[in-house]
């Protein structure tokens, strides 16, 4: 009698460091499956080029492009300072997924029970979307984990705990990503339908104006860039529908149970205080619709700028499944915990396909950075001019350097590092029309729909590239990879045509100073015009004499 009390003390000590830590390892093995791609994509490129700067050449470049993700290259700069590779640009967005599950889990332990926890943490941790950006070496699964870590202490301040940290980890979570900001007004609603007191609401203002007023300037600087997400489209049905299956699940098989469990949640009176659906609810609801509404008139909306509202989804099914328990009696609590274990594995058994095609390079932007840097290794030779069509097809060169190394980028003036910003500063039209001249051949990289008649090239250097490419080259090899082309373009041969001594003069004349390699080029030019190429001009042949009768 006297040993039942320790037991049961025993047994919630180890379900409160159990419920987390399963979903969290869940969460690392699936995260570390197949980690190393052999390749980055274009945003992992951006990451890997930034965070390798000095912190004066990044606060440099935050003022021109890329000041939302300036907190995430900064805190990356000393992880790749260790060893800049693939796997090491990835593990913070492993981590950072791992403790989402787990807090997860702990916010359903707490708002519920144990087993709830459980269940939403795993569920979390199988969730195809979410294991997608725990592989991706960008802030959005840093930014869930802010998230997560967020609501949770939000139940604790509610419950009495300081505010500080509280806003403490909204600032940071705003800092990696400015839409987390949004996270705020679901807070909003949470407490509104919890129907906390005076003093509460008190507290969380003060913690809320802090956090603005922190995230106040990023916002002013990243609007005056926001030209670099003009490729945004208002988002429509199709949007809602995708993001509905992101987040409760692929498949039909896994989606209609889902929203079933959500809606049985979802629907028990509320009462006064705080309740999962009131916490989960809002989280999973109001970030996506304020983000997809204000986007019908400035199009901002991206499925990954909302990832951390997804923590809301498996706490709504696991509190609908284990209300759906409750309701059959005498059920022993082991027994209902396993069965809903086995129910999320027998989902990630279904949606394992799902997870292993997410591996491939082909789900990541459809490109592959190292494909194009091995095709530039095998053909490219030491001191071949290249052109990059467009100026953002550089990444390649900028990610993986060595497949590029001793040629001559023909556009370039000023590089990435020293002109702060992520692709270099091209020269003009005149001065790329002089490098150009000088050239017998060229090698062309080209991002493919950049060889497209419809695509319109966005500066006056890009399209001097296409013109003095098609009009004085003509292409002899063409290689394609993943998301890169490598066309080598070779000088047309000039028309002979006569012409007189004194044009032969003059064409020798103007290559007195020239350089040796462009020398020899202007000697069989000149010699192709001119005859046998002696110096001489070629003779006008006499007229036949008349035939003597």
């Amino acid at each position: 009698m006297i040993n039942r009390p320790m037991n049961k003390e025993m047994n919630k000590k180890t379900a409160a460091v159990a419920v987390p830590v399963i979903p969290m390892a869940v969460m690392l093995v699936i995260g570390c499956w197949g980690l190393d791609r052999n390749g980055i994509w274009r945003d992992e490129a951006a990451t890997f080029q930034v965070a390798r700067r000095t912190v004066p050449q990044i606060w440099r470049l935050l003022h021109q492009v890329d000041a939302v993700h300036g907190l995430y290259y900064l805190f990356m700069r000393p992880v790749l300072a260790v060893h800049p590779g693939e796997v090491l640009l990835r593990i913070p967005s492993v981590l950072a997924a791992a403790v989402t599950a787990g807090l997860v889990a702990a916010l359903g332990a707490r708002l519920a029970r144990p087993r709830v926890g459980l269940w939403a943490g795993l569920l979390y941790a199988i969730n195809p979307m979410v294991g997608h950006y725990a592989q991706e070496g960008r802030s959005y699964a840093m930014v869930a984990a802010g998230a997560a870590g967020a609501t949770l202490l939000l139940v604790r301040a509610v419950g009495g705990r300081s505010w500080v940290p509280y806003g403490a980890v909204v600032a940071v979570t705003c800092l990696l990503h400015e839409f987390a900001v949004l996270l705020l007004l679901a807070h909003a609603v949470t407490l509104a339908l919890a129907r906390v007191p005076r003093r509460v609401w008190a507290g969380w203002l003060c913690a809320a104006g802090t956090v603005v007023l922190a995230v106040l300037p990023l916002a002013l600087l990243s609007h005056a860039q926001s030209a670099q997400v003009a490729w945004l489209r208002p988002p429509g049905q199709s949007s809602v529908d995708h993001l509905v299956r992101q987040f409760a699940g692929p498949t039909d098989e896994v989606l209609a149970p889902c929203l079933i469990l959500i809606y049985v949640a979802s629907s028990r009176p509320w009462g006064r205080g705080l309740s999962l659906p009131a916490v989960a609810l809002p989280l999973l609801v109001v970030p996506p619709a304020i983000l997809m509404t204000g986007s019908q008139w400035s199009p901002l909306y991206d499925a990954r700028y909302v990832l951390y509202a997804l923590a809301g989804a498996p706490l709504l099914v696991a509190a609908g499944a284990d209300r759906i328990a409750r309701a059959v009696p005498r059920l022993p609590r082991a027994t209902v915990t396993a069965a809903g274990a086995l129910a999320v594995v027998l989902v990630c058994v279904h949606q394992l396909p799902l997870l292993r095609e997410d591996r491939s390079m082909a789900q990541r932007g459809g490109e592959n950075l190292a494909v194009a840097s091995a095709l530039a290794s095998r053909e490219l030779r030491p001191g071949d001019p290249v052109l990059f069509l467009p100026a953002i097809g550089r990444r390649s060169a900028l990610a993986y350097p060595k497949g590029f190394r001793g040629s001559r980028d023909v556009a370039l003036a000023e590089s990435a590092r020293t002109s702060g910003t992520l692709y270099g500063v091209e020269v003009n039209p005149a001065v790329l029309r002089r490098r150009l001249a000088g050239l017998d051949h060229v090698w062309l990289i080209a991002e493919p729909y950049a060889l497209r008649p419809s695509w319109p090239p966005g500066s006056p250097t890009e399209r001097t590239k296409l013109a003095v490419v098609e009009k004085e080259f003509e292409p002899r090899r063409e290689l394609a990879g993943s998301g890169v082309t490598l066309r080598l373009y070779e000088r047309r041969p000039m028309p002979a045509r006569p012409i007189g001594a004194r044009g032969c003069i003059d064409m020798r004349l103007r290559r007195v100073g020239a350089t040796s390699h462009d020398g020899a080029a202007a000697d069989r030019r000149t010699s192709a015009l001119c005859g046998t190429g002696t110096g001489t001009a070629p003779t006008r042949p006499a007229p036949p004499r008349p035939e003597r009768r």
